[in-house]
């Protein structure tokens, strides 16, 4: 496989490219969540940084009437319309969600939230079938067993997608330092 400049390119993420999904963090789901604690900050956190860069936020609940809606932390950051219901597995797997991102008409989606072995990967694979650019947060993404999470990220990263951290998605995004949302951001990476 030869990767060309274009490839190459392709894989560095933007602000004006990329869209943040959350899939399924629900206050009912989330206390069985291997480290739920952090996974939660870490989204909470990836939520802050795209509201600071212009980045548009999605979110995915699955049949809440059962898994109860978004954890309260994320929920607080979330518009009522940027929080989508679904049933399949799959949210790309949901027309009225296919309709929400070619609305938004990015290319590049970023993708966290619980549980990577099935709705996150689930998700992922379809949404790569479909021609998007797919980078999955790992500490920002969690399932009941970390063995499941660790299994579907190393079969995610052998379908296409691109494995990062909250960092790497945050530097990418700011592109340089010495400005005023850098700044701001980066007092974060403590947390």
């Amino acid at each position: 496989m030869s990767l060309t400049a274009e490839s190459l390119a392709a894989e560095l993420l933007t602000a004006d490219h990329s869209l943040l999904l959350l899939i399924d963090l629900q206050s009912k789901l989330a206390p069985a969540i291997h480290n739920n604690a952090e996974v939660e900050q870490h989204c909470r956190w990836l939520v802050e940084v795209a509201r600071e860069l212009a980045v548009p936020v999605l979110a995915t609940e699955q049949y809440p009437q059962g898994l109860g809606v978004t954890v309260p932390s994320v929920l607080a950051l979330l518009k009522s319309e940027e929080i989508l219901e679904k049933i399949h597995f799959s949210a790309y797997k949901e027309p009225h969600i296919q309709a929400a991102f070619a609305d938004v008409g990015r290319r590049q989606i970023i993708l966290c939230g619980t549980e990577t072995h099935v709705c996150v990967l689930q998700t992922a694979l379809d949404l790569v079938a479909a021609g998007y650019q797919v980078y999955l947060v790992a500490e920002a993404c969690g399932s009941r067993r970390d063995s499941d999470k660790q299994l579907a990220l190393g079969r995610l990263q052998q379908a296409g997608v691109v494995i990062v951290s909250r960092e790497m998605v945050a530097f990418e995004w700011l592109q340089r330092a010495g400005t005023a949302q850098f700044r701001h951001i980066s007092k974060g990476w403590l947390r």
